[in-house]
């Protein structure tokens, strides 16, 4: 059968944001449980840190875990190469770096580490967003 002259112009995301979804989703996915940890009982989060917190362990258990659910369906948009997926992945991302300052003072090894794949999400996502994704 003869090929017709139609090329087809659909490409799936780039290498750079696949990796950022799989890294939104593996930090939503731990963002979740961590969360969840700090709801169910607020004193296995604490990790014996001093400082002050701006609220309780338990509201930022309730807004890590609604964060981690955004992060992870996010994620799996840039999965797909919905558009949407990397502004979105952009901000929530930028919002969970900021998120985690909330829990410096008591897991700051943590913080510090979720903060750092945030920045390094968010370098992958915008290092070439003239292109699709």
């Amino acid at each position: 059968m003869a090929a017709t002259g139609r090329t087809r112009d659909v490409r799936g995301p780039t290498g750079l944001v696949v990796f950022a979804g799989v890294m939104m989703v593996l930090v939503g996915f731990l963002n979740f449980f961590y969360g969840l940890a700090a709801i169910v009982n607020d004193e296995v989060v604490v990790v014996g840190g001093h400082g002050a917190l701006i609220a309780d362990l338990t509201t930022w258990g309730w807004i890590t875990l609604i964060l981690a659910v955004i992060l992870v369906l996010t994620g799996f948009g840039l999965f797909v190469g919905a558009e949407w997926a990397r502004f979105v992945g952009v901000v929530i991302v930028a919002l969970n770096a900021v998120e985690q300052v909330w829990i410096f003072p008591a897991a700051p090894l943590w913080a510090f580490i979720v903060i750092l794949l945030d920045v390094f999400i968010i370098y992958n996502l915008t290092a070439r967003w003239s292109e699709p994704v």
